[in-house]
């Protein structure tokens, strides 16, 4: 297969549309603003409401190659010497936005280093994020650290120095362990170094390892997401998170099937997608591990815990550093510029590097909140009288009767709880619990 081509899946299954489906804020970003910049400055200016938790989101945008289907803000052409700079500015915006009335000297709960490739950064370039982090925030308080890697990346060298950093869960991108659907989707590794990463990490000590895994990829038939499953549980990792294969407007795939005038994707579609994934969990659970999300499975729910998404699902504040990271301030969200170039020389010149912002109703908070805590198959009608002061199975009757109705989801003693049909797809269900204006077609 060329860089060209664009085969379509093995074993002829009916194929996807081509557009967003995971939804990962609300509201929306299309309804962001560089309009709102004002009101963004203005929420990092304002000390925070008592009791609030204070994560940290860190952006290393490099990656060894961009993958097909990647829609983020990724760079695959710099120099150790570019690199060294936009860890310099992101280290400076780590001392601007410390002096911020917002973070008003809190502790952080939570770290997360995203990407892009976190793990493309060196040994020392890991020691040196790592020491300016610490000096710019209070680590005090941390419960969780996150490290996303590319497996091809990691050394048992690096992986120490990893640990060294604090990183509690390292997130190991292996989306699967056929080498021809990993070249066939762009990515970099091949499995076998898949196997030589998690034995690091294991020998490294790192208290959680987590595999992640993505379903209907390029050129992935049934039989091959069926042998990563296996895989997997070979790895006994401490958690797993898996992925439906989506295709973004933004990615190398669909600017291939723009151009040689394609409407579908070349992928399963959402049904096949799903009935693959049910069958990877059920195999998971087979093996004693738990469902925490429609994306997530854990080998013991007592010991492995997500406090990045379940603080930030939580309304949890959020730091964003880097270019194109976001961050939620109060009821406010804001982007940093989406280009390496603007954000290092906007950091640089000692500004706050700001693209754009959305200040939230308090109506809209709440909808933000029903939204993601829905996708851990469950809502507590307590927590959001006691939050909100609102009763949400009066303010949401209408879609929730209609998902009762199509046997999606019970309501028992003020509980809302999803069945697995509904957790499979409920990114597709989401939008029937937006406001009227932020409605859009969505695909599934």
């Amino acid at each position: 297969m060329t860089d060209h081509e664009v085969r379509p899946l093995a074993g002829a299954a009916p194929q996807a549309v081509a557009g967003g489906y995971f939804v990962a804020n609300y509201p929306p970003f299309p309804f962001w603003s560089s309009e709102q910049l004002d009101e963004a400055r203005r929420a990092l200016a304002t000390p925070p409401a008592p009791e609030t938790p204070l994560g940290l989101y860190v952006h290393i945008p490099f990656c060894r190659k961009r993958c097909h289907f990647c829609y983020y803000k990724v760079s695959t052409d710099q120099n150790a010497a570019e690199v060294q700079r936009y860890l310099d500015a992101v280290l400076a915006e780590a001392r601007l936005v410390s002096q911020q009335a917002f973070v008003g000297g809190r502790p952080l709960r939570f770290v997360y280093f995203g990407g892009g490739t976190p793990s493309y950064l060196s040994t020392q370039q890991v020691a040196h994020l790592a020491d300016g982090l610490r000096r710019a925030f209070s680590w005090s308080d941390v419960r969780e650290v996150t490290f996303e890697a590319e497996p091809g990346t990691l050394s048992a060298k690096k992986l120490h120095a990893i640990r060294d950093m604090g990183v509690t869960r390292l997130s190991l991108g292996v989306e699967s362990f056929a080498d021809h659907v990993l070249e066939a989707n762009g990515r970099a590794h091949l499995a076998s170094q898949v196997h030589a990463a998690h034995g690091w990490a294991r020998d490294a000590g790192l208290p959680q390892v987590n595999i992640d895994l993505i379903v209907g990829m390029l050129e992935q038939s049934e039989d091959d997401w069926n042998a990563d499953v296996e895989k997997t549980l070979e790895l006994d990792p401490d958690s797993v998170t898996a992925y439906q294969m989506e295709i973004p407007f933004n990615t190398t795939i669909y600017r291939r099937m723009k151009a040689d005038g394609r409407f579908a994707a070349p992928i399963a579609d959402w049904p096949t997608k799903r009935r693959w994934l049910e069958r990877g969990f059920a195999r998971l659970e087979e093996r004693g591990y738990a469902l925490t999300s429609a994306y997530t499975a854990v080998k013991d729910a007592s010991r492995v815990r997500f406090t990045y998404r379940d603080e930030l699902w939580h309304g949890a504040d959020m730091i964003g550093l880097g270019v194109a990271s976001f961050g939620h301030a109060g009821d406010t969200h804001y982007q940093n510029l989406k280009d390496i170039e603007p954000y290092v020389s906007a950091v640089e010149a000692g500004e706050l590097p700001l693209q754009r912002a959305l200040a939230l109703s308090r109506d809209e908070a709440l909808v933000r909140e029903v939204i993601l805590q829905m996708k851990l198959g469950h809502l507590d009608a307590v927590y959001f009288e006691r939050k909100f002061g609102v009763d949400v199975l009066a303010r949401f009757a209408e879609p929730l009767a209609r998902h009762r109705e199509a046997g999606l989801l019970t309501i028992e003693d003020g509980r809302v709880r999803l069945t697995r049909d509904a957790l499979l797809m409920v990114d597709a269900m989401l939008p029937t619990f937006y406001r009227p204006e932020h409605r859009e077609p969505h695909a599934a």
